[in-house]
């Protein structure tokens, strides 16, 4: 027994297997936790990362528009690139939190005061000392309503901000026992000044210095030198991310030597690229979800009978099997599954039902087709879904029309614009965070245009519970609001695909998104 955790400890090492997976295999053979953890760090300290070489990545999720501004960050390329360079207060892991730049933090009892203590003599890529006062001016930029922050949703709850000595002090609007899972968000990189000068300048107190920003083609990073952890980050002497947005190629490029990991692996391709020699599948499971997201202020999805009726016309399960080929599971149009802990599991399956949904199409008045709008960046195999989609519909006497749109200037001109179309969200920490950005009515990235008054007011109610009980229930009537009133229709939670050459050490963990929480570049080395 002893001798298979052994081995199972060094694949853990060596970037093989997850530490969670690892865990439940012992549990599951009845070791004691403290002894599983034994045998992890001792493999470990026999897994000795290898400095130098160029680590490069092929990458799905990359435009000419991109900014190295971390407010504006959309897209797969520019969240994978920012954690090379940039730092936060805390990150996520797989047993919770993990301190960034925070070296502690506590909060008042009624979870209204946190107080964040910043490590001392950490240096930005400029030679300046990272300060309590560069925090707080990030914090403070990412709240200004002018930043059009992808954070600004979650900020608004913060009342006031200042520092003392190293001390960051947070005072909230209402409580909120989650603060510390929000400030996570791949959004608040900590710069120099919060980064109010030049807020694209790509510099923070990450593993790599930006090198070179070609948005849309390549993005390179070189080792940062002073470092505070180069010990456990930042192993290559530079990392380099290829944007690739062709599925096709991807593969191809990874096959061929000329990345060493990709991501967005097509579930229809999941079995010939386990054939290619030196490759290996990794794979996540979490709270990421492929969408069709439409606009509940703009017509025809202004009335909720057509919105219903696109809802009911949906196949899920044939969404699960044919476009994720089993990678996956499906949804229930609300953006929480039992990833989170105080998921509702009690609410029921809603299913393709072809006569319901032309019953409320018809009685919504709407006559003549319905314009969709994807494009192959969406989601992995987001075009044959529309077309799956439009074939369900048609079952339902709904003609859908789809316009395909080209992958550069998708997540610019079309996510967020325009009034029905495909997308993808990671997921969140927190269900709190989750609501707080995509639907509370304020939230700039508020794609579904859903106003509702009683969701506002059960989000902030949440928010300051710190009963778990009533606060799961709150959680549970704000779902059936999003999913009986709202402009999601959720088929599916993906599981994330990614590949990656066994050239590559270092590789596992993770826990809300692709290539390690986009950690990949920066704690992975090259073996040879």
């Amino acid at each position: 027994m002893s001798k298979e955790l052994e081995y199972l400890s060094r694949r853990v090492a060596a970037g093989k297997l997850s530490r969670r997976d690892f865990l439940g295999r012992a549990a599951a053979l009845g070791i004691t936790a403290p002894f599983a953890n034994t045998l992890l760090s001792t493999a470990a300290s026999a897994q000795e990362p290898v400095k130098g070489g160029i680590l490069k990545a092929g990458i799905q999720g990359g435009e000419a528009t991109n900014s190295l501004d971390p407010a504006t960050f959309l897209s797969q390329v520019p969240f994978n690139f920012g954690k090379c360079w940039g730092e936060y207060l805390v990150a996520l892991a797989e047993d919770g939190l993990e301190n960034r730049l925070a070296e502690e933090y506590g909060a008042s009892d009624d979870a209204k005061v946190w107080t964040f203590k910043i490590r001392q003599d950490v240096e930005f890529h400029n030679g300046k000392t990272v300060t309590a006062e560069d925090v707080v001016a990030t914090l403070e930029r990412h709240s200004n309503e002018d930043s059009k922050s992808g954070a600004l949703g979650i900020m608004r709850g913060i009342e006031g901000l200042k520092a003392d000595g190293r001390d960051v002090v947070i005072t909230l609007k209402e409580p909120n026992a989650d603060l510390p899972y929000l400030l996570a968000d791949y959004h608040l990189i900590i710069q120099p000044d919060g980064g109010k000068d030049n807020p694209a300048a790509g510099i923070s107190a990450g593993p790599y210095k930006v090198a070179v920003d070609e948005p849309g083609v390549r993005h390179v990073g070189e080792r940062f030198a002073n470092f505070w952890q180069a010990d456990q980050m930042g192993h290559a002497d530079q990392v380099e991310i290829i944007v690739i947005n062709d599925a096709t190629a991807r593969v191809s490029a990874l096959q061929g030597g000329q990345v060493h990991m990709i991501n967005r692996v097509e579930p229809k391709i999941v079995d010939l690229v386990k054939r290619v020699p030196n490759v290996e599948i990794k794979t996540l499971s979490g709270p990421g979800h492929y969408v069709f997201i439409m606009h509940c202020n703009t017509a025809p999805f202004d009335n909720n009978d057509l919105r219903m009726a696109l809802k009911l016309a949906m196949n899920r399960q044939e969404m699960v099997d044919k476009i994720l080929r089993g990678y996956g599971t499906a949804g229930n149009d609300f953006p929480i599954n039992a990833s989170y802990p105080l998921f509702a599991d009690d609410i029921e399956q809603r299913t393709f039902d072809p006569d319901k949904a032309k019953f409320h199409f018809q009685k919504s008045g709407h006559d003549g087709p319905v314009l969709l709008r994807t494009s192959d960046v969406a989601f992995p195999g987001a075009v044959d879904a529309a077309q799956l989609y439009q074939q369900s519909c048609a079952q339902a006497g709904i003609t859908i029309e789809i316009k395909r749109e080209p992958g550069d200037g998708y997540w610019s001109e079309v996510w967020n614009k325009q009034p029905f179309s495909t997308s993808y969200w990671g997921g969140r920490p927190t269900q709190d965070q989750m609501y707080s950005t995509a639907y509370l009515s304020t939230a700039d990235w508020n794609d579904t245009r859903f106003f509702n008054e009683r969701f506002d007011k059960l989000l902030l109610e949440a928010r300051a519970e710190l009963d778990q009980t009533k606060r799961k229930e709150l959680y549970r009537e704000m779902a059936l609001i999003v999913r009986d009133e709202g402009g999601l229709i959720c088929p599916m939670f993906n599981q994330y695909i990614d590949a990656v050459s066994d050239k590559v050490a270092g590789y596992g963990g993770g826990v809300n998104h692709e290539l390690m929480d986009g950690y990949a570049l920066a704690k992975c080395w090259l073996t040879a």
